[in-house]
């Protein structure tokens, strides 16, 4: 049976069936009956493409229309110059080019293995390929090589889903090799907070000085405690110890022995061969000595805690006023700057007074004196969270300055029993603050509009940043190795909540976040915290 669609002829029509100029009309629609659907636009999908590249697969396979020969490590690879150039910028510059290998019927391809290329062509006639980790590095090299971003990419997914404490370390260097920022930076993470596992492996031994030091130095190693690290330190060490010998001053430099728990200080480091026999290691070891009988007295980079170990740096904020003439503030507020949170600690008892000193005692703080001419002395206890009442000053003080020196208070150099006259400072002295850093004195306020740095052995002043305002009364204090200025006086006797932070390594100032309110006539200290304590109070 055969269906015919359209009219039926007439005589007429087939009397002219045989001319060439008519057009014959398989069927016909009245205009007025026309939808807009006059055509019908037909797709049979990605199966279309997926059935024609099986067959040029099947081809390959029966070496049928191949017109070049990819020889790798001696292997034949019979191709299709169209399909390889279709998929790979490599191929196509290769062959569309005016290049020897356009014309000739074997191309031999070096640096790259068999397997590889026989799971790359496999991707390239089928668009499917099984990465695994024996096949994922060459895999990757290969696909780097003849340019298929989108199996490169897949092979480094694959590569992140696949990190491991024993692996983490010659993935991160093979990213490295590869300009792989985001693998690279998922590795260092991944090391980072899994380090005490990443350093009982092989790979950690392997890596070289710069690698382990990228590492030890960083505040975000998540460790349980600093002896981890030192451990790691000497494991390393130990590992070819003629060789990495001379290297051990240069390590332990990014230790932080003395956080280390003195007993473990004096029973194993101390003990250690390698570091007796090191005489440049001794400043390192008197320096955590120091620490462990002064405290906070003893800043340097290596008493800044760890995150991880739960403590962290805080500047805590005492008393002060919030305008001239206003009511004393009872507050004591602990600021973290890696957070730009705010805690509450025990309030300041009889806040009556105002202008009292106020300084860090090892790890607790001291308040002394106050107007007008008070002789009390209060200690705030930072593991108890509660302000304790001690001994009297001799003489009642206010506006007055206060520094721990060789865990004394009120004292001066007991090696020269005197006070020497230095250079002057070269800004009013009237309300302003100092603090000292890097064996350098900083001083701001004064309703100055600067900072200013005094050098001890040079004996010399110099100005080493502008600030946003002139301020007075403000607090200064030294916390992860940067200065902050917190609140303080404007010229208008009106009190500000800003905090700036000054980077004496880039000699930057910058705005940071708000105190909770504004203040004037308060005490900065820095201490450390533990951080759990401090939320919950």
């Amino acid at each position: 049976m055969v269906l015919i669609l359209g009219r039926r002829l007439n005589r007429e029509d087939l009397g002219m069936r045989d001319s060439p100029a008519t057009k014959r009309k398989v069927f016909e629609m009245d205009p007025k009956s026309l939808t807009g659907h006059e055509f019908f636009d037909f797709s049979s999908g990605s199966s279309h493409a997926e059935n024609i590249l099986q067959i040029f697969n099947e081809f390959r396979d029966s070496r049928l229309f191949t017109d070049v020969i990819i020889c790798v490590e001696g292997r034949e690879f019979p191709c299709h110059r169209a399909v390889l150039s279709a998929c790979s910028s490599y191929f196509r510059a290769m062959f569309c080019n005016d290049h020897r290998e356009s014309r000739e019927m074997l191309v031999e391809i070096n640096g790259i293995l068999a397997e590889a290329m026989e799971c790359f062509l496999q991707y390239v006639y089928t668009g499917k390929v099984k990465i695994t980790t024996e096949n994922v590095q060459y895999l990757f090299e290969t696909s780097s090589l003849f340019q298929i971003s989108v199996l490169r990419d897949a092979c480094a997914k694959f590569l992140e889903e696949q990190l491991d404490p024993c692996n983490c370390l010659g993935i991160q260097r093979f990213a490295d090799t590869h300009s792989l920022k985001t693998l690279f930076t998922k590795c260092k993470t991944f090391a980072l907070q899994t380090f005490e596992d990443v350093s009982q492996h092989e790979e950690f031994l392997e890596l070289d000085k710069d690698e382990l030091i990228d590492y030890i130095c960083s505040d975000e190693l998540v460790i349980g405690k600093e002896e981890m690290v030192f451990e790691a330190v000497m494991r390393w060490v130990y590992r070819a110890v003629d060789l990495r010998r001379p290297l051990l001053h240069e390590l332990l430099t990014h230790v932080r022995l003395p956080l280390l728990h003195p007993n473990y200080f004096v029973q194993t480091v101390e003990v250690d061969q390698l570091i007796q026999n090191s005489p440049e290691c001794y400043q390192l070891l008197h320096e955590a000595r120091r620490y462990h009988i002064l405290g906070n007295e003893m800043m340097s980079p290596r008493t800044r805690p760890r995150r991880s170990t739960g403590y962290s740096e805080v500047i805590v904020v005492v008393g002060g006023c919030e305008r001239v003439g206003g009511f004393n503030l009872p507050y004591t507020e602990c600021y973290d700057p890696v957070t730009g949170e705010w805690k509450s600690l025990a309030k300041l008892p009889e806040f009556t007074k105002s202008e009292y000193a106020v300084c860090a005692l090892r790890n607790d703080i001291l308040v002394s004196g106050g107007r007008i001419n008070s002789r009390d002395v209060w200690i705030y206890n930072s593991q108890l969270n509660i302000w304790i009442r001690v001994a009297s000053l001799n003489k009642g003080r206010w506006r007055h300055k206060m520094a721990v020196l060789l865990g004394k208070v009120q004292s001066y150099d007991p090696e020269t029993n005197s006070w020497l006259l230095r250079a002057a400072i070269p800004i009013a002295k009237r309300c302003i603050t100092a603090v000292s850093l890097n064996n350098l004195i900083y001083v701001a306020g004064g309703l100055t509009k600067a900072i200013y740095c005094y050098d001890p052995v040079e004996d010399y002043w110099m100005h080493v940043q502008n600030t946003f305002s002139r301020q007075e009364n403000c607090g200064m204090s030294v916390c992860n190795g940067k200065i902050y200025i917190l609140g303080g006086r404007r010229e208008n006797g009106e009190a500000t909540d800003t905090i700036l932070c000054y980077d004496p390594a880039t000699s930057i100032i910058t705005g940071v976040a708000a105190m909770p309110r504004p203040v004037s006539y308060h005490g900065c200290v820095t201490i450390h915290r533990y951080n759990e304590k401090c939320f919950k109070l």
